[in-house]
C-alpha cells in the first residue's frame, strides 16, 4: 500500500491566559510531524522569549508593509498590538506534508477560518473565569491595568466558542494533551489530507475439496 498526506492547519485559540502556549509547545515535543508557524508582531518580546523563535518582532513600518504586500494569511490588532500568520510561514510547510499549528488569537484564528474553511480549528477555553485572572496575574508578565482589559477581552471570545470545530477545557495540561492528540489523531486520517492506495494482487485460487 502507498499513501499520500496532505498537511494539516491546525489552528489552536482561546483567550490570553488559557495555556495555549503550553499545549502546543507539548504537541510540538511529541509530535514530529507538526511544526510551528511563526507570527509577526509589533510589541516587544517578553523576556522568555526569542526573536524568530517565538515569534517576528518588528517595526509597525514593516508590519505595514507587509499588509500592502498581501503577505499575511491573516493579521489583527489584539491588545493594542499588531499580530500576523505569514502565507509563507504556512503554505511551504503543508506543500512539503508538515502538518503545521497556529497558535493564534480568536480575531485572527476566525480571519484564518474563513479563508482556510479545511483547517483544524480548536477553542482552549479555561476551566474557570478565577483561574483565567489567576493565571494571567502568576505569569508576571503584564501590569494590573493589562490584565484587566485581558480578562475583559475573554469575555466577548469565549462568548464565539461555537466558531469552533473543537472545544477543549485546559484543566490540567495532562488531561489537555489526551483530547489534543485524540483530536491530531482523528484529523490526520480525514479523507481530504490522507491518500491511501492499495494495491493490485493476483486473485488466488480456491479450491473446494
Amino acid at each position: 500500500m502507498r499513501e499520500t498526506k496532505k498537511g494539516m492547519l491546525l489552528v489552536i485559540s482561546g483567550p490570553s491566559g488559557t495555556g495555549k502556549g503550553t499545549l502546543v509547545d507539548r504537541l510540538l515535543k511529541e509530535d514530529p510531524s507538526f511544526v510551528f508557524s511563526v507570527s509577526c508582531t509589533t510589541r516587544a518580546p517578553r523576556s522568555n522569549e526569542i526573536p524568530d523563535v517565538h515569534y517576528h518582532f518588528i517595526t509597525e513600518d514593516a508590519f505595514e508593509k507587509k499588509v500592502q504586500e498581501d503577505a499575511f494569511l491573516e493579521h489583527a490588532t489584539v491588545h493594542d498590538h499588531r499580530y500576523g500568520t505569514l502565507r509563507s510561514e504556512v503554505y511551504e510547510k503543508m506543500d512539503q506534508g508538515l502538518n503545521v499549528v497556529l497558535d493564534i488569537d480568536p480575531q485572527g484564528a476566525r480571519h484564518v477560518m474563513e479563508r482556510e474553511p479545511s483547517c483544524v480549528s480548536v477553542f482552549v477555553l479555561p476551566p474557570s473565569y478565577e483561574e483565567l485572572y489567576r493565571r494571567l496575574h502568576t505569569r508576571n508578565t503584564e501590569k494590573e491595568e493589562e490584565i484587566a482589559k485581558r480578562m475583559r477581552n475573554a469575555r466577548g471570545e469565549i462568548a464565539q466558542k461555537h466558531l469552533y470545530q473543537y472545544l477543549l477545557v485546559n484543566d490540567t495540561v495532562e488531561a489537555s494533551m489526551e483530547i489534543l492528540r485524540a483530536i491530531t489523531r482523528a484529523e490526520k486520517q480525514r479523507a481530504i489530507r490522507y491518500f491511501p492506495e492499495i494495491s493490485e494482487e493476483e486473485e488466488t485460487n480456491h479450491v473446494d475439496c
